[in-house]
């Protein structure tokens, strides 16, 4: 039997052609039905066409309260309840701290720190006993690259909500585990640094990377199967690393 037959999962960011994309296939894949949220409509459908089942499109802004209730009230309304939620919307930004400003900060923060709050935190009604939530963080929130503080700062929030989340719900059954991928390669580097710096900035993550090369996003969405499944039972307020060896070795 697959591992998450029968199971109810979300997946924020899901229709962007990286982690979310990639995620949602391997859970339907692994017996999931999935609902898929985003901003960008026309990419959640074309990802549900791709994908080609068990896919529920639900467009919204995590930042937004009441797309957030739109979304859990569709998960309600298909009557399982929800067992799987991977908290995977985020934004980025560059800027050192000669050049950050208030701006950049308020981007970053709303999305990846109060949009996953309000993203777990809505989702809480339905989620099921045994539920796995699934917080992306990311390894920069241990480095201290320059022109990345945003950013590494907003998963590093991340990272201590993991904890605190975890021990919250653990009462319920639920557990509360945070990922954090390496550099990936996805369709948010050309947006983030241009067309034309893609090519070099990749090739500069995939030289200082001990494994060589960045990470397809298939190899991460193999991460978040495992911890949406049960065969992550005995794992609590845990962040996995899934990063070429980069923060390891």
């Amino acid at each position: 039997m697959r591992r998450l037959e029968g199971k109810t999962a979300v997946i924020t960011g899901g229709g962007t052609r990286g982690i979310g994309r990639a995620s949602a296939a391997r859970l339907v894949n692994e017996g999931a039905h999935v609902f898929i949220t985003g901003r960008r409509e026309a990419e959640l459908k074309d990802a549900a066409e791709a994908i080609g089942r068990d896919v529920t499109v639900v467009p919204g802004d995590i930042t937004n309260p009441d797309d957030l209730d739109r979304l859990y009230a569709a998960v309600a309304a298909r009557g399982r309840g929800l067992d799987v939620l991977f908290a995977n919307s985020a934004t980025a930004s560059f800027g050192t701290i000669e050049t950050i400003t208030t701006q950049d900060l308020d981007q970053v923060f709303d999305v990846n720190v109060k949009g996953t709050m309000l993203t777990v935190q809505k989702a809480l009604p339905v989620l099921n006993e045994g539920a796995s939530v699934i917080i992306n963080a990311s390894t920069a929130a241990d480095r201290g690259t320059a022109g990345f503080g945003a950013y590494a700062a907003s998963k590093a929030a991340l990272r201590t909500f993991t904890r605190v989340w975890a021990n919250e719900l653990k009462g319920r059954g639920v557990r509360v585990n945070a990922i954090s991928p390496g550099p990936t390669d996805t369709s948010g580097i050309t947006e983030l640094v241009g067309e034309d710096n893609a090519a070099p900035f990749k090739a500069g993550e995939a030289a200082r990377i001990a494994i060589g090369r960045m990470a397809d996003p298939d190899e991460i969405a193999a991460a978040v199967a495992f911890l949406a499944s049960s065969d992550s039972s005995f794992m609590l307020g845990a962040n996995v690393y899934v990063d070429g060896g980069e923060n390891q070795i």
